[in-house]
């Protein structure tokens, strides 16, 4: 099992949700930060490209269709801590553009 952090904007962004939202998304994470690795290496993680207006390679997304919210993240390999970007309803490209800004802010 991984450690799970929150940026503190996304720690934000969870609490705003509804208790039954943020219930499914903390199971989901929880869920994912077993194995949070890209698919590609055998984990559950969704691996977000390099498109040129969100510039995200090294950064996953878990979906949760049904409550339409998206959570992005990124891997510590070295201290095994699956970090938390961003918890947030909308489109994909909004989600990975607040992503991008917080990546390149250093958050």
């Amino acid at each position: 099992m991984w450690e799970v952090e929150y940026l503190k904007e996304a720690l934000a962004e969870l609490k705003k949700l509804d208790y039954n939202q943020s219930m499914e998304v903390v199971k989901k994470i929880n869920r994912v930060a077993s194995n949070p690795l890209p698919n590609s290496e055998g984990g559950y993680g969704e691996p977000l490209g390099s498109k040129s207006r969100t510039r995200l390679s090294g950064h996953c997304k878990i979906k949760l269709q049904k409550q339409g919210l998206r959570v992005v993240y990124y891997l510590v390999r070295d201290d095994k801590t699956m970090r938390v970007v961003v918890v947030s309803a909308g489109a994909d490209d909004e989600v990975y553009l607040i992503a991008r800004k917080r990546k390149q802010k250093g958050s």
